[in-house]
């Protein structure tokens, strides 16, 4: 406790220097990755930030010293050099533009390497933790660097606030974009520049090697929360500030600890909690709603086993036993059990219980289960007649679709094909001006009525 009330007090400088590095870079990583996400140009990104490595250890020689000014010109030109030569490549030879960015990844980050060996072995002065850029060193960041670091990375925040509406439409529509005279290309080429400054703006902090896990993580995380792109960018950046804040504070309490690869860290549990937790795209809820439509295809399927029974034997009153059903639709007993008692809450069946005992179909369960015969011998028609499918192939993707068709296809359906009488195998194709029998009337005297199956 004590520890946590130091680091959030702020009264050390080199944590404020710290923490305002790092706020800043996961926040400008975090929005722009949306972007990357968007246009699939996540591979981009972590060729960029190895590419970079080769920059800076340049501009090391080049000014003599570890100079945040040079050392971030020196990764800007090489990281924009990286995309150019990703794009040429792509452009003017059969390589696959993953092949191009397989090839400038690591050509560029062995080119690094060798660079930093040498500088290693010639004996500069101020060579002590240059290689930090590798997998960054959040702690050996000062005032100044923080000023040009962490400048750069609010730098990139506000451009991408000004132009949002551009980015948004490039990335969504560029044909759309292009038509009604937007710059599209100028836009693209903004958006490769902003990239190629964030990755730079993140080499102290978290290292040419890690710095694409950063602008890609939280952009994945918050795609799991939203479809909207506002919100988007602003959980992303969420995500990135609070993995800053935590690599920072781990880093803190365990100096041996770099922060940057425990933002990555951070990030990607929040991701991880995402995928598992997150409404409607969470694993958990897609189980819950895979569960929840399975259980209603069951439902349905019986309601239409029930009612195909009534036809073959011409008979509304006759008990239909769940060892009948199983037999037809191949579910297991508590399964069943389960679909029926689903189907006695709504009121689509009833249940006799005597010798014999079974379900018969209310007014309202053979009304759902004529719709659900009707689509289902529309679409068998529609695939026939339009699609010139053969009658013996058309059944079982009408069983898949029958749960599907909503009110509106079906009235198109029937528009389309003139509401025929028949479908392709000649069995009568039911519609609601068919007069329902009700299911209680006669057979409510023939049988005695109980509760649950």
């Amino acid at each position: 406790m004590d520890t946590l009330i130091e680091f959030f007090s702020l009264q050390d400088p080199n944590i404020r220097y710290v923490l305002a590095g790092t706020i800043l870079l996961g926040i400008s990583s975090g929005a722009l990755g949306c972007f990357a996400i968007l246009r699939r140009r996540a591979l981009v990104g972590d060729a960029v930030a190895h590419s970079i490595l080769p920059g800076v250890c340049l501009a090391f020689i080049i000014a003599g010293g570890k100079d945040p000014f040079m050392l971030i010109l020196g990764a800007f030109v090489f990281g924009l050099l990286s995309m150019v030569t990703m794009d040429f490549i792509s452009r003017n030879s059969r390589i696959a533009p993953d092949a191009s960015i397989g090839m400038v990844l690591s050509v560029f980050f062995g080119l690094g390497v060798v660079l930093l060996t040498f500088i290693q072995t010639t004996g500069y002065i101020d060579q002590s933790g240059l290689d930090d850029f590798l997998f960054g060193q959040a702690a050996s960041m000062v005032g100044d660097d923080v000023m040009v670091f962490g400048g750069l990375s609010l730098l990139i925040l506000i451009v991408t606030i000004l132009v949002f509406k551009e980015l948004k439409l490039v990335s969504f529509d560029p044909s759309y974009a292009r038509s009604i005279g937007y710059p599209v290309k100028r836009m693209e080429f903004l958006l490769a520049l902003l990239m190629v400054l964030v990755i730079t703006a993140g080499i102290q902090a978290v290292g040419v090697v890690l710095m694409a896990s950063m602008l890609i993580i939280p952009a994945a995380a918050a795609r799991y929360w939203t479809d909207s792109l506002r919100v988007m960018l602003l959980i992303a950046a969420g995500v990135g500030a609070v993995s800053g804040v935590t690599g920072s504070f781990i880093s803190y309490t365990a100096p041996a600890m770099p922060t940057g690869p425990w933002m990555v860290v951070s990030a990607a549990f929040i991701f991880f909690l995402s995928f598992l937790l997150a409404p409607g795209r969470g694993e958990i809820a897609r189980h819950i709603q895979k569960r929840r439509l399975s259980h209603k295809v069951a439902c349905e399927n019986i309601l239409k086993t029930l009612y195909s029974m009534e036809e073959e034997d011409g008979r509304t009153d006759r008990l239909r036993p769940a060892k009948e059903l199983r037999k037809r639709r191949h579910l297991a007993s508590r399964r069943m059990k389960k679909v029926l008692s689903t189907l006695l809450r709504k009121g689509y069946v009833t249940y006799f219980r005597g010798t014999p005992d079974g379900y018969l179909l209310t007014a309202d369960g053979r009304k759902e289960a004529k719709r659900l015969v009707r689509v289902h011998r529309l679409w068998e028609q529609y695939l026939s007649q339009h699609l010139q499918i053969a009658e013996d192939h058309v059944h079982e993707d009408a069983e898949s679709m029958e749960h599907l068709i909503t009110s509106e296809i079906e009235a198109q359906l029937r528009t389309s094909l003139g509401s025929p009488a028949l479908d392709p195998h000649k069995s009568t194709i039911p519609y609601d001006s068919d007069e329902d029998e009700p299911a209680g009337g006669k057979s409510g005297d023939k049988h005695k009525q109980g509760g649950t199956p």
